[in-house]
């Protein structure tokens, strides 16, 4: 058995229902106020906080977000099977970092140190805010069971133990 995990992993923690919107809904962009994420590309563990982002503006609430958001209960499923509706401190999946650019309010610019994802591009998700950094996202990959883990701000390292408890789920 290894005794290092195989890969280097990061862990970034996110209200919902952006959480739940990154593993299950489609969101392939992470809004943040500055590039989080510096040089770094590859794996990044999504966390849940401990609470809602309840303050988002509706209009940037898309339909899987909002349908979290709203507690609806879907027809022929009983809530409690959604998968990461109540994960609150909980490690739900992975998704891969590929680009972070920033967003210049009418669309998605570059700055140096930053990724482009193409030129001419005016909007690069419709996930994306304007005037914030875009922590570009792919390939979410949900977790069986979440994994419980305290939170903080940025982008942080994984424990080895952990990383391992990830990968073992993922396999």
């Amino acid at each position: 058995m290894e005794t290092t995990p195989r890969s280097e992993m990061r862990i970034l923690t996110v209200r919902q229902p952006w959480a739940w919107a990154i593993i299950h809904g489609g969101k392939d962009v992470e809004n943040r106020v500055r590039n989080v994420a510096g040089a770094y590309r590859g794996p990044i563990a999504i966390h849940v906080a401990q609470s809602d982002a309840d303050a988002a503006p509706e209009s940037v609430w898309k339909s899987q977000a909002d349908f979290y958001r709203r507690r609806a209960m879907p027809i022929r499923q009983p809530i409690l099977s959604i998968p990461g509706y109540f994960d609150y401190g909980n490690i739900i999946g992975v998704v891969d970092l590929v680009g972070v650019h920033e967003s210049r309010g009418e669309g998605c610019g570059t700055r140096k140190g930053t990724t482009r994802l193409g030129e001419g591009i005016p909007q690069c998700s419709e996930w994306a805010e304007a005037w914030a950094h875009h922590l570009v996202i792919a390939t979410p990959r949900a977790l069986p069971q979440p994994i419980p883990f305290k939170g903080a701000l940025g982008l942080r390292r994984l424990t080895v133990d952990t990383v391992r408890q990830i990968e073992e789920q993922l396999a």
